[in-house]
């Protein structure tokens, strides 16, 4: 049994919309341009020390774990500017929360850039 038509068009207009917003917080936030430098260059270390099937899995999750983080944070913080545009506590502490989100998911793919590449660049080195 096949879905309608109308329903396929739905679905492959909601990647759109998720594009859509990835490209826009590229564009509008300095960290998740810090954070696509940093993802190019660990990219292209990765090849650069040919990296096992494993090593390439961990490094996806923690790159994949920072972006969903900034952007979710990002989204937050939109979210909260539109709720509450003037000071409000609780609306510090949820932008304080998101922050600190992304801070533990950079802090984690660290962990795991020095666990993968650190034996690769030990290595190097002898």
């Amino acid at each position: 049994m096949r879905p309608p038509d109308g329903l396929w068009r739905r679905r492959v207009a909601s990647f759109g919309h998720a594009f859509r917003g990835v490209w826009a917080a590229l564009r509008s936030e300095v960290h998740l341009q810090f954070h696509a430098l940093a993802t190019v260059v660990v990219i292209g270390l990765g090849f650069y020390c040919n990296l096992t099937r494993l090593e390439w899995a961990l490094v996806a999750l923690a790159i994949a774990s920072v972006w969903a983080a900034e952007l979710v944070n990002t989204a937050i913080e939109a979210l909260t500017d539109l709720a509450s545009p003037a000071y409000h506590p609780l609306a510090g502490k949820a932008k304080d929360v998101a922050a600190g989100a992304v801070l533990l998911a950079a802090l984690g793919a660290l962990v795991v850039g020095a666990l993968v590449f650190g034996p690769h660049v030990l290595a190097g080195r002898q």
